[in-house]
């Protein structure tokens, strides 16, 4: 270990939760279990390990570089660099997608290769389109087929079983396209408790389907064996069906596969069919990315009327990251190798930012205001074009992807390292380890119970809402009590209304508002954006219903809704969970 390299920089100024998350899961453990790392010793580990990527004289200069950004809490990489770098799994990647054909050798090969993912800390996606469905013919055995949702129910048990690295439980997408024949019983499927409880659904939605609902038409079915019509069903029924599933449980959301297709960066490599579990990373099967996220929140410079964003600080990070990521895809040890091949095939990366309502709160721009909407449209347009040119550079220095030759890049005459380079994450932890908002999400509250794994409960009142009630002489026990009992401030008389109109909450915030904030973002995403259309308990199957279309209208890659109440297990909660 190189002391100077934490010696010479601050040690990490983290939260006692930011505490608790790094000695559960992410710092190293002895053969008993005790923690035997710091966190700045893990911030150093990683950083001596992605350097190592770089040819010898570079490699001291940059650890420090990668160790600052990350022991500052500016820049973090996903959860499995953290954990892993610089030990013996070596897996760094957090986002896998693995095909499933219509074969049993294909559905149980999948399954292996998930539980083998799983092991090493990523998640997993799936597309199960292609399986034929329920009681279609099976011509090696003359018997009938159990359909799709029958061989999910497989990859959901296979999960329950696996418990990844010791310290992340398994995550998986499963999609499956609005015309096949057994789409009804798939949006349906979540609405049985119990059912795929390791699984986020998404419907794949086309723009043919889209119209079809649009023009209050029927639409057909099709076979994936066989390519051909079966039947068809009104678009405004299934669409409705669809609606109703996700203002009651959150579920299934939705994929748009032609908006996502048409932004696919290697068409020629084949079309994009499904995505990580949180949504936000399309991917070709064999596919992996790297994600990591700028925390917006302290790239601020203060002064006496509040708050602006130190966009020449912003400039010096941007490049550092994307070095990083792309030396991360050289340092991952893949648990497949047909997944490294394909990964270093298109060198996809994802960076994004974190902090997002925390940065609108310092400069005073309520969240649901069409400034707040300039803001973020700014914010990332800068952030988008300063990694394109981050990759390009070190495409001069390392040569394009691989898969560049015949790429909708090459055809524009933009040659870069990565095929992709923005993502917006959900960033859940490492929001935690960061101490700010996560993502580009509104607050969930002002007072709220994070519950992570082995059902740990973190509760955080918002630091800059105490410190601005201390300063207002605002009765602060009171005031504590009663922040945790509800997901909104906007009733609460003895919290000043400047206050209240600055501290908006999810539920504060209209679902069109909410669409919009995410079609501004993935105007400048290469991949896609994580974010959730949080509803109030009182919104109506109308309110997801037009957010279902407006997203597809604006651009989105596929969209979330999630109505306060609807599961009986929260991951964020108000503190006072009874009284929610």
């Amino acid at each position: 270990m190189d002391p100077d390299m934490i010696t010479s920089f601050p040690p990490p100024r983290l939260s006692l939760n930011a505490l608790t998350v790094l000695r559960q899961r992410y710092l190293a453990k002895n053969e008993r279990g005790i923690v035997v790392e710091s966190p700045a010793d893990m911030f150093h580990r990683v950083a001596k390990d992605i350097a190592s990527a770089e040819p010898l004289a570079r490699r001291r200069g940059l650890a420090r570089q990668f160790y600052e950004a990350m022991a500052s809490l500016t820049f973090l990489p996903n959860s499995p660099t953290l954990m892993n770098a610089g030990r013996p799994l070596q897996q760094l990647s957090a986002c896998f997608v693995l095909p499933v054909d219509d074969s049993l050798e294909s559905i149980f090969d999948a399954v292996k290769h998930q539980a083998l993912i799983h092991q090493s800390g990523g998640g997993t996606g799936f597309s199960f389109s292609h399986i034929r469905p329920h009681a279609d013919r099976v011509a090696t055995t003359s018997g009938l087929a159990s359909g799709p949702i029958s061989f999910m129910r497989v990859f959901n048990l296979s999960t329950d079983v696996i418990k990844q690295g010791g310290t992340r439980r398994g995550a998986n997408m499963g999609i499956l396209k609005v015309d096949h024949p057994d789409i009804l019983d798939f949006i349906a499927l979540k609405q049985r408790p119990g059912e795929m409880t390791n699984f986020n659904l998404s419907v794949g939605l086309t723009d043919r389907f889209m119209q079809a609902v649009k023009r209050n038409r029927p639409y057909p079915l099709i076979n994936p064996r066989t390519a051909k019509p079966v039947r068809r069903l009104p678009a405004g029924m299934v669409f409705d069906r669809l609606v109703k599933a996700a203002w009651e449980s959150g579920e299934p959301g939705v994929l748009f596969l032609d908006t996502i297709n048409r932004a696919n960066p290697t068409p020629h490599l084949g079309p994009i069919e499904a995505t990580n579990p949180c949504g936000e990373q399309p991917l070709l099967a064999h596919e992996s990315c790297t994600l990591g996220s700028i925390s917006v929140a302290r790239l601020l410079t203060p002064h006496r009327d509040g708050a602006t964003i130190d966009y020449e600080r912003l400039e010096s990070i941007i490049p550092l990251a994307v070095r990083f990521l792309d030396n991360v895809l050289d340092r991952t040890r893949f648990p497949l190798t047909s997944i490294a091949a394909h990964t270093k095939q298109t060198r996809k990366i994802g960076l994004g930012i974190m902090g997002f309502a925390d940065l609108l709160i310092q400069l005073g721009v309520p969240y649901d205001t069409d400034e707040a909407l300039q803001i973020a449209d700014q914010l990332m347009g800068f952030i988008r074009l300063h990694a394109h040119k981050a990759s390009r550079q070190l495409a001069q220095e390392r040569g394009p992807f691989p898969a560049y030759k015949g790429s909708r890049l090459e055809a524009d005459g933009l040659r870069r390292r990565n095929a992709t380079v923005t993502t917006i994450a959900p960033t859940g932890t490492i929001s935690i380890l960061a101490d700010c908002s996560a993502g580009i999400e509104p607050l969930y509250g002002i007072s709220v119970v994070h519950t992570i794994m082995e059902e740990i409960r973190l509760e955080r009142l918002h630091p800059e809402f105490l410190k601005r009630a201390k300063a207002r002489g605002l009765p602060l026990a009171t005031l504590r009590r009663e922040v945790g009992r509800h997901e909104s401030i906007q009733h609460l008389s003895l919290v000043p209304e400047d206050l209240r109109r600055l501290f908006l909450t999810a539920h504060d915030i209209a679902p069109e508002h909410h669409v919009r904030m995410q079609a501004v973002f993935q105007r400048h995403s290469d991949s896609g954006v994580s974010k959730t259309i949080n509803l109030p308990p009182t919104a109506t199957t109308k309110d997801v219903a037009a957010a279902f279309i407006l997203a597809h209208e604006l651009g989105c890659k596929g969209l979330t809704v999630y109505r306060s109440g609807s599961r009986e297990h929260q991951v964020l909660s108000c503190s006072h969970v009874q009284s929610c």
